[in-house]
């Protein structure tokens, strides 16, 4: 078992904040194209994002930034979306979540049609940034992600720093 460099008495493994969402597409769902609406999309990751991170600060959140959005395929009307989101690197304050979408056949196979990276902030009762559970990681796959993340983390900062 590995603890983040943020490590608390209270740190979580990102399996207690793990959240699966499922969604058939529906006609209301669907755009010009008969595909899937990209920005209904972005709402589902979203709203699965802030649960993750949620369940992982025992806090509200907010969403600061959407820092990687890949379509890799698209969905059409009657699929079954699987959205599954997961913990993948935690600051003093900031919770980065990654979500899969994935197209679930029939049959239960599943294809993966989107990797999102988003970044969410704890907040008080003020409403202003507060600490966060640092994150154990228990796999090798969750300690990559996390080193992914701070490299995101610095990337992002560099992109604030050279646009103001």
């Amino acid at each position: 078992m590995e603890y983040t460099e943020s490590c608390t008495v209270n740190a979580k493994r990102v399996a207690d904040s793990l959240t699966e969402q499922i969604q058939i597409l529906m006609p209301g769902h669907i755009n010009g194209f008969d595909r899937l609406f990209g920005g209904k999309l972005v709402e589902w990751i979203d709203v699965v994002a802030a649960v993750v991170a949620r369940r992982h600060s025992n806090r509200n959140v907010t969403t600061v930034t959407i820092d990687n959005l890949q379509f890799k395929e698209p969905a059409k009307i009657n699929s079954t979306l699987v959205l599954i989101g997961r913990m993948t690197y935690v600051g003093r304050t900031s919770m980065e979540v990654r979500v899969d979408t994935y197209i679930e056949t029939l049959s239960g196979n599943k294809k993966l049609i989107n990797v999102a990276y988003l970044v969410l902030v704890a907040l008080d009762e003020e409403e202003n940034p507060t600490p966060v559970p640092g994150l154990i990681l228990e796999t090798d796959e969750e300690k990559v992600e996390f080193e992914a993340g701070k490299r995101r983390r610095e990337l992002r900062r560099q992109r604030r720093k050279d646009q103001y």
